[in-house]
């Protein structure tokens, strides 16, 4: 399984949010590039970074920090503010591997399936991330997890199944950034809906044994954020799980 740290960017700085929640916001005084930096030097190979600002405006607003970390030796997978085609030339010129696609996955599955037609399923990583409805059901927030939509996860992770995508970035919203402990039964079921699917897992992992578990139950990948930071996790350890 990789193992992928993550760094979140607001007006170039690196934070976390707590549920998605922009006014639950927790600041770092680590630069962007010298945490980065930290994460290769251990032997990191990936990097998650998402522009939170550009995730809720529909722009693309920390391209000058992500360029500087897409050409800091690690790969990396970006996304925020990713609305059109422009958005993701911009992106794949700035050094950027991998392009994550969230609201204009959830809002417009038609273009994007054109895109992974035109760049190729390991260049695009389909992000759905849910939360629970009062009836069961998963639905997809998008524009930073602030709007609600009534698309549901599973419709829409069989259709780019069948549409030819390989890589799912799927965050339970209730659990980002609260240390609760991954949403296993989530990532199960995902795994039986679409197994095709390479899926990246992502929000409250807390140590080594949530890795684990994840790892067992078959994730492809797993996106550390707060764990990292905080300390309740080394890098090394991750790495090594």
């Amino acid at each position: 399984m990789l193992i992928i740290p993550a760094i979140d960017l607001r007006a170039g700085r690196v934070v976390r949010l707590a549920q998605g929640d922009y006014a639950r916001e927790t600041r770092f005084d680590t630069e962007p590039l010298v945490l980065a930096q930290r994460y290769a030097a251990a032997g990191a190979r990936w990097l998650h970074v998402v522009d939170l600002d550009g995730a809720r405006s529909g722009e693309l607003e920390n391209l000058r920090v992500i360029t500087a970390l897409a050409r800091g030796g690690m790969q990396v997978q970006a996304g925020g503010g990713v609305r059109g085609a422009d958005d993701v030339q911009r992106l794949f010129d700035a050094g950027v591997a991998r392009v994550v696609l969230g609201s204009v996955a959830v809002g417009e599955p038609e273009r994007v399936e054109s895109w992974l037609a035109q760049h190729g399923a390991e260049r695009l990583c389909i992000a759905l991330d849910t939360r629970a409805a009062a009836d069961g059901r998963w639905l997809l927030p998008v524009r930073g997890w602030t709007e609600t939509s009534n698309v549901e996860l599973d419709v829409l992770a069989r259709r780019y199944a069948l549409a030819g995508a390989r890589h799912l970035l799927c965050t339970d919203i209730a659990r980002d950034g609260m240390l609760s402990g991954p949403n296993l039964a989530l990532y199960a079921h995902l795994r039986q809906l679409v197994p095709q699917l390479a899926v990246q897992a992502s929000g409250g992992v807390r140590g080594a044994d949530d890795i684990r578990a994840l790892r067992d139950g078959g994730a492809a990948a797993v996106i550390l954020g707060r764990s990292l930071l905080e300390g309740h996790l080394t890098i090394e350890q991750a790495l090594t799980c």
